[in-house]
């Protein structure tokens, strides 16, 4: 099925899960390449990088280590410009070369805060992978060290983001169709 209505909006299918797999293993294969020889701790944010996160962590063979955080910044389908920290970090981080791990940078509000937090635990360096990047939304200058894909400034779901708390379960990304 190419439309799914979820909540109160349809949506079209946008990106096949094949694809977002093909663009997975080739940023896990750099992050491979790239990370060797590193004390390594891949933070994923939580709720939407979820499948991202997990997908891409079972592509990595490096000896490494995985943890989450949650922040919020969404209500609907906008952000709300504030970030809350709603989950730490429990982990040592410091002199390890953190990997934040990022659904979607649209504004760039959201990892700025995490990244600014960050800092605070003193780590070797901080890198940032998304899987999905609006360059047309981003309003801040922090380096985006892996990039699966970027997309227009549409509103989109599945792969572990949601339109209102649904729709994080679909296996596809899916675009508003606006009315």
């Amino acid at each position: 099925m190419t439309r799914k209505k979820v909540h109160d909006k349809e949506f079209e299918i946008y990106i096949p899960n094949a694809e977002i797999q093909r663009v997975i293993s080739e940023m896990a294969k750099k992050l491979n390449e790239d990370l060797a020889n590193k004390d390594v701790i891949f933070l994923g944010i939580l709720n939407g990088a979820f499948m991202f996160a997990s997908d891409l962590f079972r592509e990595i063979t490096l000896d490494s280590q995985i943890s989450f955080l949650k922040l919020a910044s969404y209500a609907g389908t906008s952000s709300t410009g504030t970030v809350k920290r709603l989950i730490g970090i429990n982990e040592d981080i410091f002199n390890k070369t953190v990997v934040i791990l990022e659904d979607i940078v649209d504004t760039g509000v959201t990892l700025d805060n995490i990244i600014k937090q960050l800092k605070g635990y003193e780590p070797a360096e901080i890198l940032v992978a998304t899987m999905l990047f609006k360059p047309d939304a981003y309003t801040k200058d922090l380096v985006l060290d892996y990039v699966g894909l970027e997309i227009p400034n549409d509103f989109v779901l599945g792969y572990g983001l949601d339109y209102e708390g649904y729709g994080r379960n679909l296996a596809d990304l899916y675009r508003v169709i606006e009315s």
